[in-house]
């Protein structure tokens, strides 16, 4: 992993090139970009242009989603912006995005076309995918993933062999101060990567935290300015050192290990043993029809399992990390947590089935979320034909930008948008209630295909932690909850103390 020193130092130098870049196109620009989307007058609004770069020069990039509200309250819930000399869609508000991704969800079904995840993907895999190769491999990822326990009693108790050994590894600690990421982040993918490879590392094993130190940084690198620079000029930025090119590094060093753990399993392979997806999948290969011809080729396993791998370690991670800050942030709802999980398990072990009788930590497992933010705009989806919506008209192929942060805090939804306020999903009687304008695995045909998964970790993670311990901040510290923004919103580095509420 980068030390905090020298990514600070990469970031400077990126904004720096960035900065002198914008400089150097405004000097040579002679004439305006020939914008033919405003020839339609019925493509959605937006401010008016700078040649070259668009409306760059009016976003707050440390926090775009003040600047996404505030062209919302100018233009409404679908407007339009221009990333360098590429426009994009914006829809603001849930139901705005509830009308796009449900009741015209075929129509922005597609993936838009970004040059960081073009260039990594090919195309291929689930994520960043389109056509009849995203739709078969999103078949065979939700079957496959229910066939190796998503949603059973079986994966359930694989989750909490990994929160025994979670809990002992906080107990060792003895109540004394710790950086939790590295020790979450195991614990995590090792559920998936159990699903994945079929085997789980140690704690401290060398290889799963290169294998994560990969990931983590490339989901830092993807929000830093020189990563959105190539995106809207990478013919010209390809060329130039920066952040990008880590990207590009660190993607080729996943996939290598990737690549070397399915040819390693190819040659043991037993075809009527499947032990995990990677099995079924080589499995697939030796069926020898159209499908498995054109679609089950060793480019889509890399980017599959690199797509799982990463979304499975990012998201539910970084949660439970913003539920543990949360909770020594706010130690009256920490306690109100315990004292349910005291009278409905006791010193059980819990389970999926408990939830339900558990409306208290249920509500604050979803207000963690809600309030996280954890993706605040999800990858860019584009529109798979013409198309009309809500009076503006869509070219095929226009990107569409989904603003999380402006769903999870619609005011017209909760009533305390900026708050973490755990009422947003408790009635007046305690009981839980669902809100519709609670997307964190976003909605539509893109929807998160490992849903069922993530909520079975987040709820027996942090209920077992609940449970085991009270956590507090280090002795004269103060709880910061201020985001680190990337790709993704990420607590700040930060100590805490987990001390054992009960003796062994």
């Amino acid at each position: 992993m980068l030390l905090p020193d020298s990514s600070n130092m990469m970031i400077g130098l990126d904004i720096i090139t960035l900065v002198l870049i914008l400089v150097i196109f405004l000097l040579l620009s002679k004439v305006f970009y020939n914008r033919k989307e405003n020839q339609n007058n019925n493509f959605p609004p937006g401010p008016p242009c700078l040649p070259i770069i668009g409306n760059l020069h009016i976003f707050d990039f440390k926090d775009p989603s003040k600047t996404f509200t505030q062209l919302s309250n100018r233009f409404g819930p679908v407007f339009s912006v221009q990333f360098g000399m590429k426009k994009v869609v914006v829809l603001y508000g849930y139901d705005a995005v509830k009308d796009a991704f449900v009741n015209h969800g075929e129509g922005f079904s597609d993936r838009a076309d970004i040059p960081i995840f073009k260039e990594s993907s090919k195309g291929h895999g689930i994520v960043f995918s389109n056509g009849e190769n995203w739709k078969v491999m999103r078949r065979f990822t939700i079957s496959t993933l229910k066939d190796f326990g998503m949603g059973k009693k079986s994966l359930e108790e694989r989750i909490n062999e990994e929160c025994d050994s979670l809990v002992e590894i906080f107990k060792s600690y003895r109540g004394k101060p710790f950086e939790n990421t590295p020790i979450i982040n195991t614990s995590v993918v090792n559920i998936i990567i159990s699903i994945l490879l079929g085997h789980r590392f140690d704690h401290g094993d060398p290889t799963i935290l290169k294998l994560i130190s990969l990931v983590n940084e490339n989901f830092k690198l993807l929000g830093s300015p020189m990563v959105a620079l190539y995106n809207m000029y990478p013919n010209i930025i390809r060329w130039l050192p920066g952040g990008h090119r880590t990207v590009f590094k660190n993607n080729s060093q996943l996939k290598n290990f990737i690549t070397e753990t399915f040819t390693k399993q190819k040659s043991q392979l037993d075809v009527n043993h499947q032990d995990n997806l990677i099995d079924a999948f080589l499995i697939k290969q030796l069926e020898n029809n159209h499908e498995s011809e054109r679609y089950f080729h060793n480019d889509n396993l890399v980017m599959l399992v690199s797509n799982l791998f990463s979304a499975g370690l990012e998201t539910t991670s970084t949660t439970l990390r913003w539920g543990l800050l949360l909770m020594m942030r706010y130690p009256e709802i920490q306690k109100n947590v315990q004292k349910e999980i005291e009278q409905i398990i006791g010193l059980r072990r819990p389970q999926i089935e408990h939830r339900k009788q558990m409306p208290y930590t249920d509500a604050v497992i979803h207000e963690i979320q809600r309030f996280g933010n954890i993706v605040p705009a999800v990858a860019p989806h584009a529109t798979t034909q013409n198309m009309m919506f809500r009076g503006y008209f869509l070219p095929k192929g226009t990107e569409v930008l989904l603003s999380l942060s402006s769903v999870l805090k619609d005011k017209k939804y909760f009533e305390k948008p900026d708050e973490f306020y755990p009422e947003h999903f408790l009635d007046s009687q305690g009981h839980f209630v669902k809100n519709e304008a609670f997307l964190p695995f976003s909605a539509g045909k893109r929807r998160c295909a490992a849903e069922i998964l993530a909520k079975a970790e987040l709820f027996l993670f942090f209920t077992r932690l609940m449970q085991n311990f009270t956590f507090k901040a280090p002795p004269d510290t103060e709880v910061d909850i201020t985001p680190v923004v990337g790709f993704t919103n990420a607590p700040m580095f930060h100590k805490m103390c987990a001390v054992p509420r009960h003796n062994d």
